[in-house]
């Protein structure tokens, strides 16, 4: 549970840095480029706050396959933040490039979080404690 909160919590504190770089700091980057950068931002900061709902899902959670699927979509999260965000940034900052071919395949692990959450929900056990 810590560790995805942790993630959760630098995703957006890079998110946000990277906003406010793009407007004050990189503002005489051409209008689609600062776009490119907008988008990354925006998308690391909702998956970052889907990070934090597998974090805080992560107690509920009670049967084994159940939790390897939430590991699996937090990691599917994470390594789509820095695929598609992070080829964004890259494409906003040094123009076309190599990387162009991992941003849509950081917008299809992103799409499997999604997909993987969902699942998820069939595997959500309300704690001892609020059975009664």
């Amino acid at each position: 549970m810590r560790f995805w909160v942790f993630a959760a919590a630098i995703n957006g504190v890079i998110a946000v840095a990277m906003g406010a770089i793009g407007s004050h700091m990189l503002s005489h980057l051409p209008q689609d480029r600062l776009t490119l950068l907008d988008l990354g931002a925006d998308y690391q900061l909702w998956h970052a706050l889907g990070l934090v709902g597998v974090g805080l899902l992560t107690p509920y959670i009670r049967a084994n396959r159940g939790v390897g699927l939430l590991k699996m979509v937090g990691t599917a999260f994470t390594i789509g933040i820095v695929l598609f965000s992070g080829g964004l940034y890259i494409l906003a900052l040094m123009g076309q490039g190599m990387v162009q071919w991992v941003v849509p395949l950081g917008g299809t692990m992103l799409i499997f979080g999604w997909l993987g959450l969902s699942a998820c929900s069939l595997f959500i056990e309300p704690p001892e404690r609020d059975k009664k």
